[in-house]
């Protein structure tokens, strides 16, 4: 299957979850994105669950907002739920943020995070899994 990347962010970081958007199209893979994929008059709510259940992994932009917004703990919970990859990125937060916060998630706590400065190392990976796709569908 090809990889779909679920892309979960504050509205204050849409410039740069639009840029990684951008990325992660160019490596071939598809996206969700809700500014771009939810329209005027959708059930946000619906949408959301739809699309958790058709991409094949989560990239979380964890900022000092998204890590107060309510729906990215329930958007880890439906790709935690369902074994699918979850990738953090970090965006004005360190790891020692992340670990040291009680309301983040131990999941979180355990996977390794990627800083925005080297999402470049995410983007070669995910190419990868693009390929391996590719050659075995």
């Amino acid at each position: 299957m090809k990889p779909r990347v679920f892309i979960s962010h504050s509205s204050i970081d849409t410039w740069v979850a639009t840029q990684i958007a951008t990325h992660v199209k160019d490596t071939g893979a598809d996206t969700f994105l809700d500014e771009a994929d939810i329209e005027h008059g959708d059930d946000f709510d619906d949408v959301i669950v739809r699309a958790s259940k058709q991409c094949t992994e989560l990239l979380l932009l964890l900022t000092p907002w998204s890590v107060e917004r309510p729906y990215i703990w329930l958007e880890i919970g439906f790709f935690r739920h369902d074994n699918k990859r979850i990738v953090g990125v970090l965006h004005g937060l360190k790891p020692e943020n992340v670990s040291g916060d009680p309301r983040i998630p131990a999941l979180l706590k355990k996977i390794d995070l990627v800083d925005i400065n080297e999402i470049d190392t995410y983007f070669a990976q995910l190419d990868r899994r693009v390929k391996a796709a590719g050659e075995a569908g």
